[in-house]
């Protein structure tokens, strides 16, 4: 059903003929004399609660309500007819309000976090343009702008000269998608046009602990999840060369066709990172393409003190790298890169003959649109151009260094501090993973029944933490192990009080437990 406000239609502007009504609101053309006040309202909201209150630590990380008081909140049905400015401004601050503020220094519950005036900056830019990069001629700034971020990541990879292409995706999924679409093409372009009927059983291998995105990759491609192959990773989440050998051979012996290896680098909970060598070396020894989502890791290529982490990456067919994570872009900004000039084009065009004219009056090899699987596409590229401008390679490596530096402080507040215990005793990342355990458990390890008890724990902190609105921090279980914390300092914003606090609120949201 619709909601019918007949009756609060209304404009508070007097109705005359040069002055529009509420019912003129069909129109998409911003008018200066209707649209100006609301807009700076609007703007003077986002920047007093979501950009400053909302990444203030006096300021909450969520103001909780359930689903169903929510949605009475916000309004279970649409109207029928236009609402006034006043009420479409306090739907505004409700969503505000409601929201999760991922810009809050205590906000450390995924893999992106903080709010860089820069990038956000530059995300109403290209929402004031409203841009679609596909061609020059209705995207000719950001068409360059791509060109020249996506050759100088290249060039962090270690691909010579930046050479090579790669395309901006929505999300590190969809760049994992790219990497198996452009491994499959360079093995079996005749797949493209005659389907994978054209083909033996087609294998990819990788991690038991890669992010699930490969898994969904297999199933949408027509490979099916029978033919991913999982390899065994060892204590500290890295995968085993030995046994990615053993499942290669395995294939080949079952007369399947395995072509390619997806490496890991900063894997989504422990953060670690494959030995990317030992695996180009496999990859070249049985003729396989190497792809390595470094959509986590990526970042570390920025600073000359952590890149060594990704030793090994230059060798890579292509790599996934989400700007939006490790360096702070505002979402999304993600990337796939390839040393394969030529590749993604030849892999996913279509020649659109509306689109993609080849008589332009300018150079077509611009028109960059045809190599992407999509046809619409934001111009995520300035939010990292645009910080890239305001703080320098230098300051991007500062950013990374922060991170790490950080790590290491929080990891040295909780090795000794009682009750805490770390899943790795040396993370390798900025991760940090480790277990709460309340007093009522401390001396019963040996107890049949701990971990059983010890998993418990943190789903119910997470809880409380959640309904009090002081911090996020997400949990999960590996393997076999219990569910344990997992902290990922992302921010470069959070400080030593900030990692302090962290500890002492989970003491104070568990020790009862």
């Amino acid at each position: 059903m619709q909601k019918d406000n007949t009756n609060t239609v209304i404009s508070h502007c007097k109705l005359n003929s040069e002055t529009p009504t509420l019912m003129d609101r069909f129109q998409t053309k911003p008018s200066k004399y209707q649209h100006e006040q609301f807009i700076r309202q609007v703007i003077d909201i986002l920047l007093k609660e979501a950009v400053f209150q909302g990444t203030s630590n006096d300021s909450l990380v969520i103001e909780w309500m359930e689903p169903e008081s929510l949605m009475a909140l916000l309004g279970e049905e649409l109207p029928k007819n236009p609402e006034s400015d006043e009420n479409l401004i306090k739907l505004i601050k409700d969503v505000v309000r409601y929201s999760v503020k991922t810009g809050h220094p205590h906000f450390i519950n995924q893999l992106f976090s903080s709010l860089d005036p820069y990038g956000l900056v530059a995300q109403w830019v290209t929402d004031s343009l409203n841009p679609s990069v596909y061609t020059y001629e209705v995207a000719p700034v950001f068409t360059l702008l791509e060109h020249k971020l996506l050759c100088e990541m290249r060039r962090y990879v270690g691909f010579p000269g930046g050479s090579g292409d790669g395309v901006f995706c929505p999300g590190g999924s969809m760049a994992n998608i790219y990497g198996i679409q452009c491994a499959r093409h360079h093995a079996m372009p005749d797949l493209k046009e005659k389907g994978t009927f054209a083909s033996r059983r087609l294998v990819v291998l990788t991690s038991k602990d890669a992010h699930y995105s490969i898994k969904k990759a297999c199933f949408l491609l027509g490979i099916g999840t029978s033919n991913l192959y999982l390899v065994d990773v060892d204590n500290d989440g890295r995968m085993n060369l030995a046994h990615l050998r053993e499942e290669i051979q395995r294939a080949l012996k079952e007369g399947a066709r395995p072509f390619m290896v997806s490496a890991t680098a900063g894997t989504t909970v422990l953060g670690s990172t494959d030995p990317l060598d030992g695996i180009a070396d496999i990859c070249q020894e049985f003729g396989l393409w190497m792809h390595v989502d470094a959509a986590w890791g990526g970042g570390a290529l920025m600073s000359t003190k952590h890149r060594h982490i990704l030793n090994g990456i230059q060798r890579a067919d292509s790599v996934t790298w989400n700007p939006h994570k490790l360096l702070g872009v505002p979402q999304q900004c993600s990337t796939f890169l390839t040393r394969h000039l030529n590749l993604l084009l030849e892999a996913n065009s279509a020649s659109a003959s509306y689109l993609f004219q080849k008589d332009k009056f300018y150079d077509p090899k611009w028109d960059v649109g045809d190599k992407y699987l999509q046809c619409g596409r934001r111009a995520d590229v300035l939010k990292f151009w645009l910080m890239w401008q305001a703080k320098g390679s230098l300051g991007l490596e500062r950013h990374v260094d922060t991170l790490f530096e950080n790590a290491a402080y929080f990891t040295s507040i909780i090795r000794d501090r009682e009750g805490f215990k770390l899943v790795l005793e040396e993370p390798s990342f900025v991760n940090v993973c480790f277990w709460y355990i309340p007093p009522s458990l401390r001396n019963s390890q040996h107890d049949e029944d701990y971990h059983e008890k010890l998993h418990r724990i943190a789903p119910k902190i997470k809880e409380r933490m959640i309904k009090k609105g002081s911090m996020m921090i997400t949990y999960q279980p590996l393997r076999n192990l219990p569910n344990f914390f997992r902290l990922v300092l992302q921010s470069s914003g959070v400080n030593t009080k900030d990692m302090e606090f962290f500890a002492e609120e989970i003491e104070r949201l568990g020790c009862d437990l």
